[in-house]
């Protein structure tokens, strides 16, 4: 299967207005074939139109800030003929989880977590795969949110396979990075020799930007990854985010 993550960027200005690169991010998706994908600044006109693009998918997911339609998207897509939900949820990064737009910690946006348990319809196997957009300032924040989802998602798991994708906002060799993979969760860099080490924020390919490594594909159980890479093709000359998505080839 293949795993991806793609933080398709709110808004923008210019020729990289979200309405503009509509285009730009279906055909980056569709060309990758993902079995299942987590899209990260995802708002409500943003899924509608994955949603029409995409009909042979289905997603998980609500907006964060209140639980409905409004802000940000975490959501998991899945192809619906290969794979049937048995169990979905969100809930909030922050003291209160189940509470629709909490805020938790030094957050300073809202932050959540969508996930769905899925069962492939040809072989019975069943996986978990959680997505989120840690917060980009709170330090306690950030790590408090990754250990949430990593110790909710070993939960949800109960053993099955799990993947945990997102843009986490640090790098590898961060603490909130750490305190994942103390949930027992490896990067799926780590798990292949076909992986590819390259940043993930380019910020439009702007030499003056800070780039770095911050979106991952993690995963917990007994997978094999059979590559990990970056997605660095253009669409048209034109780039289709201020990340790249990333996408891990697995078998479990």
């Amino acid at each position: 299967m293949r795993i991806m993550s793609f933080n398709v960027l709110c808004y923008g200005s210019g020729k990289h207005d979200w309405t503009k690169r509509i285009p730009l991010v279906v055909r980056t998706i569709r060309n990758c074939n993902p079995d299942t994908f987590g899209v990260q600044e995802a708002h409500y006109d943003w899924m509608r139109a994955l949603i029409a693009a995409f009909p042979d998918y289905d997603y998980v997911g609500v907006g964060r800030d209140n639980g409905k339609k409004r802000g940000e998207f975490s959501a998991v897509f899945y192809k619906k003929d290969e794979f049937e939900v048995i169990d979905k949820g969100n809930f909030w990064l922050s003291e209160t989880p189940e509470k629709p737009g909490s805020k938790g910690w030094d957050a300073a946006c809202i932050r959540i977590c969508s996930w769905a348990k899925l069962r492939r319809k040809k072989d019975g196997k069943e996986f978990v795969h959680l997505n989120t957009h840690l917060d980009h300032i709170g330090e306690v924040a950030m790590q408090k949110g990754a250990e949430l989802v990593a110790e909710r998602g070993t939960e949800i798991a109960a053993g099955a396979p799990a993947f945990f994708t997102g843009d986490f906002n640090v790098t590898p060799d961060s603490a909130p990075c750490r305190a994942v993979k103390a949930c027992g969760f490896k990067d799926a860099r780590d798990m292949t020799d076909r992986t590819d080490m390259g940043d993930t924020y380019h910020a439009f390919e702007d030499p003056n930007a800070p780039h770095s490594v911050i979106d991952y594909v993690f995963c917990k159980g007994d997978i094999t990854v059979k590559q990990f890479k970056v997605v660095r093709k253009h669409i048209d000359g034109e780039i289709p985010s201020d990340h790249y998505p990333v996408f891990a080839d697995v078998n479990f």
